[in-house]
């Protein structure tokens, strides 16, 4: 099958590792690897449709949301001709971190798809609530995540790393005010991302330096590859205080290394945490927007030695248990196998 894949400009830019680039190519990577032939195409909502025009009749084509969600129009063109996946990484309509929700045009655009594939069971519950999508016509297709050598961890467990983009939504604020309370305890705290918010990586730097903590604080940038890893594989813990993600894809790439997680109870986050022996978490969940139970959740973290064991043993155990993407381009090529033909 020759599969062609859309997504934003940028796509495959190191400099710019989002979750949904990473997914994207991870997930193209893979069907190349059972046998499928893969064409990637890097475009924005104004050529979307020039493009979809220059694609072969009948072809399968899978759109990151962040292209065609806002493109009803182009979809509706090219409907007839070609077969259409929506991508739905983060649904436009929840306007997130301050955007203005774009609901009409990305209730439009999904009806006008064949099928849509979501990378949590929340983000379908939601499409389905809110624009009352069928059920058939929804997919989950998990993130991947590939073994890793396990991270050996500090006997302090001081460690403490965040890896995602430097905006609002990630909430590393909220983060910084609840470390701020605990300029008693040792650690350190380094954050992995690209700063695509300047003015809220401005604030947040001064907010580190009036606090005291920026003697603690390592802001790495984007890292990809071998150093991603080598980040990784120096934490005790990952702290993901996002307010909103439709996974966390972050999450798993920690607990494939046997790192325990704190994270904000937010969209699809518990299902990328998942938990060990059928019950228990492999980390901590918190409310969103809440530095003292942050803290509190750090706090502990931080003074229990007993407590810092019996998680990194039920990250392990998670472990254990994690896909692979070969696993999530089985579950795509399921999704694509059942398009109909033109």
């Amino acid at each position: 099958m020759r599969v062609h894949l859309v997504g934003p400009v940028g796509l495959s830019d190191p400099a710019r590792p989002s979750g949904g680039n990473v997914y994207d190519l991870r997930v193209a990577a893979a069907l190349r690897a059972r046998g499928h032939e893969v064409a990637v195409h890097e475009t924005t909502v104004e050529d979307l449709s020039s493009l979809l025009g220059s694609l072969p009749e009948g072809a399968p084509v899978v759109i990151d949301g962040l292209v065609g969600s806002t493109s009803p129009h182009a979809l509706a063109r090219a409907g007839d001709r070609l077969r259409l996946v929506m991508l739905v990484h983060l649904p436009l309509g929840l306007g997130v971190a301050g955007s203005m929700p774009q609901r009409d045009p990305e209730a439009r655009a999904l009806a006008a798809v064949s099928a849509v594939v979501c990378t949590s069971g929340w983000t379908r519950d939601w499409l389905a609530g809110e624009y009352g999508l069928p059920s058939a016509r929804l997919h989950v297709v998990v993130p991947g995540a590939d073994k890793s050598p396990l991270a050996e961890g500090s006997a302090t467990g001081e460690r403490l790393l965040s890896v995602g983009a430097v905006t609002p939504v990630k909430g590393h604020d909220v983060l910084v005010a609840a470390l701020a309370s605990l300029i008693d305890l040792r650690w350190t705290w380094s954050l992995v991302g690209a700063s695509v918010d300047a003015d809220h990586a401005t604030r947040l730097w001064s907010s580190l330096w009036r606090s005291g903590l920026d003697d603690r604080v390592t802001l790495a940038g984007a890292l990809t590859g071998a150093d991603l890893a080598s980040a990784y594989a120096g934490a005790d813990l990952l702290v993901l205080p996002s307010r909103h993600e439709t996974y966390g894809i972050v999450a798993s790439e920690a607990l494939s290394r046997g790192i325990p997680v704190l994270a904000t109870d937010v969209g699809g986050v518990r299902e990328a945490l998942g938990s060990a022996s059928g019950t228990e978490v492999p980390g901590f969940l918190v409310p969103s927007n809440d530095p003292v139970a942050l803290g509190a959740a750090l706090r502990s973290w931080l003074t229990s030695p007993p407590l810092r064991t019996r998680l990194r043993s039920v990250a392990v155990e998670r472990r254990d248990g994690l896909a692979g993407w070969d696993v999530a381009a089985a579950s795509l090529e399921r999704v694509l196998a059942g398009l109909s033909s033109h």
